[in-house]
């Protein structure tokens, strides 16, 4: 990805826009995103790895996670090569009406220009590092920027190959087929308070997360589940939407194949994969 950066010019307000950013309350995105999955069963969002992009594509890719029907934009990579950071969240940001999450590998990729991030533990592993170290580091810095934490218990799953998630935490994944494992994993982040439980395959996964996995973890804890990784078609969304995920995360399929059309085909899948929450 090119490593320069930009002025950006801000679009201005829109009335998707007043859906979530008129909202009172320092938890305004993670309930917007909650009344998403009421109306709609479940959520779709668009990852958007800023070391897959060059600079000059994130505000066409951005305007196309929100044309299409996305819920949300996710931003983040495992390391993260360019060093504007700021920068590239700001032009995502400008260029969608939907809610702009970091989804941070580690406390450098953290932004005052983004509407909300993932508090991530990643309660899969054993490397104090990444359950608590990285989040002592950020804690200060997500409260100077004033900007909505959604504590997320993050859980790696086996997915067939070595990912890149898996590589810079040095951890070991979970096994695909030990749903007990994840089960009480995914209740011991409940009951430590976390507000949602991510399951991850990891980017470009061999394997996605199996139904069945999402099925036994959201059968199992009352908190919304999301799925991501490994994830290429919009049939395999909306199984994990079946299966119980609220939310489905996509986006290394868009780097290969392009959005548009694409994008919209899994809005779709996920929106209409199961029946609205009640």
């Amino acid at each position: 990805m090119g490593s320069g950066s930009a002025t950006v010019a801000h679009r201005p307000a829109t009335a998707r826009d007043g859906v979530w950013r008129q909202r009172e309350g320092p938890h305004k995105v993670y309930d917007y995103l909650l009344s998403v999955r009421a109306q709609s069963g479940a959520g779709h969002f668009v990852l958007i790895d800023p070391d897959k992009w060059e600079f000059t594509q994130l505000a066409g890719m951005a305007a196309a996670a929100s044309e299409g029907g996305a819920d949300a934009i996710l931003i983040g990579s495992s390391m993260l090569l360019n060093p504007h950071f700021d920068d590239i969240v700001l032009a995502i940001r400008a260029a969608t009406e939907i809610p702009c999450l970091l989804f941070p590998g580690s406390t450098i990729q953290l932004s005052r220009h983004a509407d909300a991030v993932l508090f991530l533990s990643l309660i899969s592993g054993r490397n104090a590092n990444y359950l608590i170290g990285e989040q002592v580091k950020a804690a200060p810095l997500i409260r100077h920027f004033g900007i909505e934490s959604i504590a997320t218990g993050y859980m790696l799953i086996d997915s067939g190959r070595m990912t890149s998630a898996e590589y810079m935490s040095n951890t070991r994944p979970m096994p695909r087929d030990k749903h007990d494992i994840a089960k009480a994993t995914a209740l011991a982040a409940q009951y430590l308070g976390m507000q949602w439980v991510y399951l991850e395959a990891g980017s470009g996964a061999e394997h996605a997360i199996s139904p069945e996995m999402i099925a036994a973890v959201a059968g199992y804890v009352e908190v919304p589940v999301i799925a991501g990784g490994g994830i290429r078609t919009p049939e395999q969304a909306a199984k994990c939407v079946a299966a119980g995920a609220a939310f489905v995360v996509t986006g290394n399929v868009f780097e290969q194949a392009g959005g548009g059309a694409l994008i919209r085909d899994f809005a779709a899948a996920i929106h209409a994969g199961s029946p609205p929450a009640p």
